[in-house]
């Protein structure tokens, strides 16, 4: 499996374009599954790009993309526009090597903080999704969620509750955040849901004046770090080792050992 680092600029043509370019050499290194980061095409709304339908070109260039190379794709997320609505959803699709759509995703969680000396109201420009979402890969079950998600454990757990065996973490996660945080996330998220972890990253400054952390890594089960990016646009790619995810499980059961009668049920 891979992910794809992006520094994603103002010109969503030219973002298409390195994406591209990205997903190809991931396919070209052997991936089956590659994952994007969070808004790949475009980072922020505005009235003249206020977002595409998930039937739009991005994502249909996309689906070209998973199709013409036989692979699973994570397109990251998109700004998907809502009919009707001056926000869009902040959302993620997973595209089966036919092309076809195997799970959506819309980001439960809005980053409305303020850090590194700036003011992030996600939710004056994104409406906030309502479910969990998970597809199946080559038998494997990918639990989807985007950037801010990751400092919610629930979501996660409540994944791996739907059998999840790999977590997906597309994100423009920021750098003064991300120096302290990102790492540490990751791996207690893989080691906590006992799931292998693949976050892509965006990179570097932005034309709005945020800068992002990168630093995208694949992480295992028992929360060693397989693959790390380093600075700038780029691809990292590891092995998924099956054998390895079902002996944890049975060596460390934590996940059998939750207390239902306490927690309440399952997926619940």
């Amino acid at each position: 499996m891979a992910a794809v680092q992006l520094s994603t600029g103002p010109d969503d043509t030219e973002n298409v374009r390195s994406a591209e370019r990205l997903v190809a050499e991931a396919a070209d290194r052997g991936a089956r599954l590659v994952v994007l980061p969070e808004k790949w095409p475009l980072l922020e709304a505005s009235a003249a790009s206020p977002g595409q339908p998930v039937e739009g070109p991005w994502l249909a260039t996309a689906r070209g993309w998973a199709r013409s190379l036989g692979i699973w794709l994570l397109a990251g997320s998109i700004l998907e526009a809502v009919p009707g609505e001056g926000r869009a959803y902040n959302t993620s699709v997973l595209v089966a090597p036919d092309g076809s759509d195997a799970a959506r995703y819309r980001k439960l969680h809005l980053f409305d903080v303020d850090v590194g000396g700036h003011r992030y109201r996600e939710s004056e420009g994104a409406v906030a999704g309502d479910g969990l979402a998970t597809g199946v890969v080559d038998g494997l079950r990918v639990g989807l969620s985007i950037c801010y998600d990751l400092r919610f454990p629930e979501l996660y757990r409540g994944l791996a509750d739907l059998g999840a065996d790999i977590l997906a973490v597309p994100s423009a996660f920021t750098a003064t955040t991300g120096r302290d945080h990102w790492e540490v996330l990751l791996r207690a998220r893989a080691i906590e849901n006992q799931a292998f972890v693949i976050a892509a990253n965006q990179v570097g400054q932005h034309a709005n004046g945020t800068s992002s952390y990168g630093h995208s890594m694949i992480v295992d089960p028992w929360g060693r770090i397989l693959a790390e990016a380093p600075d700038g646009p780029g691809v990292v790619v590891a092995n998924l080792d099956r054998r390895q995810l079902a002996e944890i499980r049975e060596r460390l059961p934590a996940l059998a050992h939750r207390r239902d009668d306490v927690f309440g049920p399952r997926g619940a």
